[in-house]
């Protein structure tokens, strides 16, 4: 379905002030993998469609250093930005500085998994339309395990224990560079999923909870970080105390890992026609802490369109906002990019079924997702989720116990809130 079809059904309601001029839009993304070649190519389909151009300013692929510049061009009333590629946990954060999309948006809304549409509804403001949305899970060497006489492990004891198994004997037949588990270690977001995923999985609650409790200072919670502590130097490189999402993928697109933590996007990469490890891995969900009540975790994630309220053309950067959100791209972007639509009906497309067959099959996967506390400590989250993520790095890093630092943390944490989030 062309865009100029979409368009007149989508953009009703969006009030055009007479004859629509050609506008000079510039949108900000971060990305991994090839996300931003994908997005170029949507871009330039936009601007043939629509006779706007679009400019893409690259960010780092770290979410943190994405905020942080965000929220200086926003709090600076920039409007050389219109358009904003935004993480599911920003839209409390930033939601007063983003137009209001419902009146846009209404006709589509209901398209979408309604909980992602409600993460982006901030005080009965949608501040950001979704273009995808994201849950990691443990990729693992289909080969290595059957070589090995293993199946997918369930817990993260059995997951270190194959690792170690399997990496110790690859190494003996000659693979110097093999390791058994590698993850996003790095002092950043990336580390803050990882982590909430270990203590959830293990009993050890969401750091602070739906009521605004501050939960993490626990015993479940800290002997999930120390387990986790005891992988680096072990079956996970020293490295990974430094490693984002793409050095993780690098080490195990390379054929050197056994098992790796990683967002859908790697799916795709990983069975590229360069890729070491093609047609030899497949995914499951990731594992749950020994331990009867214990479940699988997995960090909600995902990205969104926002439209700056600085932005001069607000009619136009509406539109690629609905175009980038749209049922059209997001099945594009699913079999492009093994990206997880928000639009339901995308599941059941028999294109995107034959394309990426991981996609209907990552439902059981969507089902596990837990959200960061963004929602309970509203603007206070990055905050939260800094000095969350640097207490957890320290612990892997050797400095101090996970009790120790999760009691420092706790006590920061609490100073943090005050009388409320």
């Amino acid at each position: 379905m062309k865009f100029k079809l979409l368009l007149a059904g989508l953009m009703a309601t969006v009030a055009l002030g007479g004859v629509a001029q050609a506008a000079s839009l510039s949108m900000v993304s971060g990305d991994t993998g090839n996300g931003l070649a994908f997005l170029r190519t949507q871009l330039d389909r936009f601007e043939a469609e629509t006779g706007n151009t679009v400019t893409i300013v690259p960010m780092p692929s770290s979410t943190s250093d994405q905020f942080g510049q965000y929220r200086l061009w926003l709090a600076a009333g920039n409007s050389d930005i219109d358009v904003y590629q935004t993480d599911v946990i920003w839209a409390p954060q930033l939601a007063d500085q983003f137009l209001d999309l419902t009146d846009a948006a209404k006709d589509v809304i209901k398209d979408h998994f309604p909980s992602i549409i409600e993460s982006q509804t901030v005080d009965g403001k949608l501040v950001a339309l979704p273009a995808f949305t994201d849950a990691p899970a443990l990729y693992y060497r289909t080969d290595l395990l059957k070589k090995y006489n293993k199946t997918p492990p369930k817990t993260w004891e059995e997951m270190a224990t194959t690792a170690k198994e399997i990496m110790d004997g690859e190494r003996a037949d000659g693979n110097k560079d093999m390791y058994g588990f590698v993850f996003q270690g790095n002092a950043y977001e990336g580390l803050t999923c990882d982590a909430l995923e270990w203590v959830k999985s293990s009993g050890g609650g969401q750091i602070v909870e739906a009521d605004g409790t501050i939960s993490i200072n626990n015993p479940k919670a800290a002997a999930a970080i120390d387990r986790a502590a005891s992988w680096v130097g072990s079956i996970a490189p020293e490295g990974v105390l430094a490693y984002q999402e793409e050095e993780s993928r690098g080490v195990w697109q390379l054929g050197n890992a056994v098992f790796m933590r990683n967002w859908p996007y790697a799916y795709q990469l990983g069975n590229s026609a360069d890729s070491a490890v093609k047609d030899k891995f497949d995914v499951v969900p990731l594992p749950a802490g020994a331990g009867d009540g214990n479940s699988s975790a997995a960090t909600l994630g995902g990205w969104n369109v926002a439209v700056s309220k600085y932005t001069k053309s607000p009619d136009e950067a509406i539109k690629l906002a609905l175009f980038l959100s749209s049922k059209e791209v997001q099945k594009e972007r699913a079999i492009d990019q093994s990206n997880l639509p928000t639009i339901v009906s995308l599941y059941d497309d028999p294109d995107i079924a034959k394309a990426q067959p991981i996609i209907p099959r990552w439902k059981d996967v969507f089902l596990q997702a837990v959200p960061r506390p963004s929602a309970p400590t509203k603007v206070k989250y990055n905050e939260v989720s800094s000095l969350f993520w640097s207490a957890v790095h320290d612990t892997l890093s050797g400095n101090g116990s996970a009790a120790d630092n999760l009691e420092v943390l706790e006590a920061k944490l609490t100073d943090l809130k005050g009388d409320g989030w």
